[in-house]
């Protein structure tokens, strides 16, 4: 266990079908469970950040809509009754413990920017110094579809690596990656960069968004920026305990941190994609060079052609001829300029080795 001195941050995410029952009503019991084992974990010297679910299907199980309503607007009215809900029912059961809780509303536009994402970082560093849990939740009241994370296990990566946590523990409703459907044997381990595509299933939650093949992105992701990632089943008594007092005894599947340590503005720019205002394609000569060994700066030498309009300091997409993304990067350059440098040598990189992240 951590000392108080050399105190481990990990980001707890909990899928709406651990917190609801079977009818969509929220499971208190599982919830009053689940705060005591985050208790139990912080008693044992352990920053902890909750990333919470069940905002969308308690608001559902609140209200009867008169009217037919789109996607987007049922999120919305669900989602704002039901948030109300949720977030009461964790202050109560934490303040048993003695925990303040606070509650913070994001969306994914507010990853979008450097300052942004820092202020975000900020706020949830104040309330862990000051021994607050921060409660972490989609505020699908005003996201609209382009706009929404993929599920909550999306928004709890981009938390675990904004925070720079030691461990990510996606809380679902299975065990971990199974082997196989059939044999309903858990995978113990995956290693950073191996392949289990062949192993997962294409199934999605009852209640949330994603399934299996997002966490598992996400899983690996993470893992690749040398954050632990555990995939476990919250339904399981006391499972975030067993998985820290006997972990060779409790089922789940881990997903080995990478050794290689990632800077903060990679791990902020790794999961930019969706706000990539532009595309540089450079030639097969480039790709060569920032797939090699040694880190690389895209010299604009390399570069064959810009598309889309970006100002010097945005993420943009970098791609070989055939269109596949090679790398992300912060340009150095503004579109018109960047079109200007095209092709010369001996000008400043277009896309600095210290602010690209390279696709796998």
């Amino acid at each position: 266990m951590p000392t108080s001195k050399d105190k481990k941050t990990i980001v707890v995410k909990v899928g709406s079908n651990v917190l609801t029952r079977p009818d969509g009503k929220l499971d208190v019991t599982r919830m009053s469970s689940l705060v005591d084992q985050i208790a139990w974990l912080r008693q044992n010297g352990f920053e902890v950040i909750l990333v919470s679910s069940g905002s969308v299907a308690s608001g559902r199980s609140l209200l009867r809509v008169n009217k037919a309503l789109g996607s987007v607007e049922q999120r919305q009215l669900y989602s704002a009754v039901g948030q109300a809900k949720l977030i009461s029912l964790y202050y109560d059961l934490f303040r048993e413990h003695r925990i303040q809780v606070g509650q913070v509303l994001t969306m994914k536009e507010s990853f979008s920017t450097r300052h942004e994402y820092l202020n975000q970082r900020s706020c949830m560093e104040v309330m862990l110094q000051n021994g607050v849990l921060p409660i972490v939740n989609e505020n699908d009241t005003i996201s609209v579809t382009e706009l929404m994370f993929t599920d909550n296990d999306e928004l709890s990566g981009l938390i675990a690596s904004m925070m720079h946590a030691s461990t990510l523990i996606i809380l679902s409703n299975v065990d971990g990656i199974y082997s196989n459907q059939e044999s309903g044997k858990v995978i113990p381990t995956i290693a950073t960069g191996e392949d289990i595509s062949q192993h997962i299933r294409q199934s999605k939650s009852t209640f949330g968004r994603g399934g299996m093949i997002t966490k598992c992105a996400i899983a690996g992701k993470i893992a690749d920026e040398g954050i632990e990632v555990i995939i476990a089943n919250g339904k399981k008594d006391d499972i975030l305990i067993n998985l820290f007092k006997h972990p060779e005894q409790t089922v789940h599947t881990t997903f080995l941190a990478n050794p290689d340590k990632v800077s903060s503005v990679k791990k902020w720019i790794a999961h930019s994609s969706s706000f990539a205002k532009g595309s540089v394609i450079i030639n097969q000569e480039a790709v060569k060079a920032l797939q090699g060994k040694e880190a690389t700066s895209l010299l604009p030498v390399g570069v064959i052609r810009v598309e889309g309009n970006f100002e010097e300091g945005d993420i943009i997409n970098i791609t070989d001829e055939e269109g596949h993304t090679i790398a992300l990067g912060r340009s150095s350059y503004s579109a018109e300029e960047a079109q200007k440098c095209i092709g010369k040598h001996n000008v400043k990189p277009f896309v600095h080795y210290d602010y690209m992240y390279m696709e796998n």
